[in-house]
């Protein structure tokens, strides 16, 4: 026998459950109303394999069995996110005219689509992976670079995450994101656009908001925000959603330690942005800028110099 209340406890739970539902207008529960995170977690632990097989697969897999092993897994991880993609989509449309039939042709469409999209999205990863084996003198090989950056992982799941949102599965992706983000410490939105040959190098801390575009080959190190500078209202006083706030970084930028950015301002092409900058304003092409000083005011933020691109400084001159 318990030595504790179970019976009581078990009451009042329900008691306050039922409170919630009557307050969010959740009273018919005969479906699951949300997405499993512990299938969603199954189908991208199996998607990664699919992508990268002899590394991220089985330990006993060999190329001989490959395709086999990459056939069966995908068909197994799409049934799942099929099932998982029609729990989100009738929960969004709860209430709604939609019949079950065209919520079911709705996920297989959307899985169909995820699907098809794999062997891009492969071709993409590879050109992540060579920039954080290029671009990192300790890395001894691509597979090294593979099995253990923190970056890496972090940018297979925004690719896959990144699908699933420009399908209108926004939770299935806010999940698959977020996975990564509780074991790498580098919270990427979903919505966020990256471009090729994207490197985030260490990682820990590193923020990029949903509206951000980021260019090709760009580097970004540990503790970067792309982040949003306001969270303007509507009339009743919620925050409004959607809105383009967060910064655009275009091709061949560097972004060391610390910089915050911060706003839909633009960085550009081959910037070059220093350690613990605060940067709220646009800056040109081929710029450096770096921190000009320290404050002694410790609730001062440090000032920055912005140096010019060589070819725009002659023609000021």
């Amino acid at each position: 026998m318990s030595s504790f209340d179970i019976p009581e406890i078990v009451r009042q739970l329900r008691v306050v459950r039922d409170q919630w539902r009557e307050k969010q207008n959740r009273t018919d529960t005969e479906f699951r109303e949300f997405p499993s995170r512990d299938a969603v977690t199954g189908a991208v632990e199996a998607l990664k394999g699919v992508l990268f097989p002899l590394r991220l697969g089985p330990p006993e897999l060999r190329h001989a069995s490959e395709d086999f092993y990459v056939g069966h897994t995908l068909d197994a991880a799409l049934h799942v996110l099929q099932a998982q993609a029609r729990i989100e989509l009738h929960y969004r449309q709860r209430g709604g005219a939609v019949s079950e039939s065209d919520i079911d042709a709705q996920a297989l469409n959307a899985i169909h689509a995820f699907a098809h999209s794999l062997p891009q999205l492969r071709q993409l990863l590879d050109t992540d992976v060579l920039a954080a084996f290029q671009g990192d003198p300790a890395a001894r090989s691509v597979d090294e670079v593979v099995l253990s950056y923190p970056g890496v992982l972090a940018l297979i799941h925004h690719r896959l995450a990144h699908t699933l949102y420009r399908l209108q599965l926004p939770l299935l992706a806010r999940i698959v994101s977020e996975l990564a983000h509780s074991q790498t410490g580098i919270d990427i939105h979903p919505g966020a656009q990256i471009g090729p040959g994207c490197f985030i190098d260490h990682g820990t801390g590193v923020v990029i908001g949903e509206t951000a575009q980021i260019g090709s080959n760009v580097r970004i190190y540990q503790a970067v925000t792309l982040g949003a500078k306001r969270f303007p209202k509507d009339a009743q006083g919620h925050l409004q959603k959607g809105w383009a706030r967060h910064p655009i970084v275009q091709d061949d930028v560097v972004i060391y330690a610390g910089a915050t950015i911060l706003g839909r301002v633009t960085i550009g092409r081959g910037a070059v942005i220093g350690g613990n900058v605060w940067i709220t304003d646009d800056v040109p092409a081929g710029a450096n800028v770096t921190q000009a000083r320290l404050q002694r005011d410790t609730d001062a933020a440090p000032s920055v110099a912005v140096q010019a691109p060589a070819d725009e400084a002659r023609a000021t001159a």
